[in-house]
């Protein structure tokens, strides 16, 4: 736990799910977390009070990742509580599935600003802010080897992530800052088990030869060990989290 100590951990998209089990394993592992949300100020809190409860330190910040005004404001808020920021783990996004032929604008739109334009905008920011010796960790999707059906739009958002990452890991030169991304595949969140059978995710399940879905903890895992120092020889990668989909 010490070896991360006074180190300020931002991750967004963190009021619920994989984001909220990243923060709270950055937390044990001895960060100070900053838990942003876009709309859910008391699932956030409840992230930061589990935090507390434990020994941690966190402090909720809202900001919705797709308008940059919003994104610097989160970064200053951030330093105004604990001096600056150390790592950022963009885990915000969302998920909205269609053919690309039965796919409209909106649809279009809101996945580009959440997850694409809201990963640029968190990464353009940390690039000129995050401390020397730092860590960015993007969430991309191991959909983006698979190619499953009505995931064309979501994964496309989240194959320019895995772009972005590979550039900035490369602009990042000379300040020991590393940019990685984590590739989830099937996690039983709230999110994921919606509207699904059983049946649907009993074989999403067995789609990996470890059979079974990856809860958040495995996503934090992955994430907390780019994140840290037995990471740091890691740059520039895509790690996909899928217990051998793909």
């Amino acid at each position: 736990m010490s070896k991360n100590l006074n180190r300020v951990a931002l991750v967004t998209g963190a009021s619920r799910g994989i984001g909220a089990a990243i923060a709270e394993r950055l937390a044990a592992d001895g960060f100070t977390v900053v838990v942003n949300y876009a709309g859910n100020a008391a699932q956030a809190e409840d992230v930061v009070r589990r935090i507390e409860d434990k020994g941690g330190r966190a402090l909720t910040t809202r900001a919705d990742v797709s308008d940059a005004v919003a994104v610097a404001g989160m970064f200053d808020a951030a330093e105004a509580a604990f001096g600056g920021v150390d790592v950022l783990v963009n885990n915000a996004g969302i998920m909205m599935l269609s053919p690309i032929a039965a796919s409209d604008d909106a649809l279009f739109q809101r996945q580009i600003d959440v997850n694409l334009k809201g990963t640029f905008n968190t990464s353009r920011e940390a690039g000129k802010r995050l401390r020397d010796g730092g860590r960015i960790v993007n969430l991309s999707t191991s959909v983006v080897g698979l190619k499953l059906e009505n995931y064309g739009v979501y994964t496309a958002t989240k194959a320019a992530v895995e772009t972005l990452t590979a550039i900035l890991a490369k602009e990042m030169r000379g300040r020991a800052i590393t940019v990685n991304a984590v590739a989830p595949g099937p996690t039983a969140t709230d999110l994921f088990l919606e509207g699904k059978d059983a049946a649907l995710i009993e074989r999403m399940a067995r789609m990996n030869p470890l059979e079974r879905l990856a809860t958040p903890a495995d996503i934090a895992a992955a994430v907390a060990f780019l994140s840290g120092p037995d990471g740091g020889w890691i740059n520039g990668q895509v790690l996909r989290a899928n217990g051998g989909m793909v």
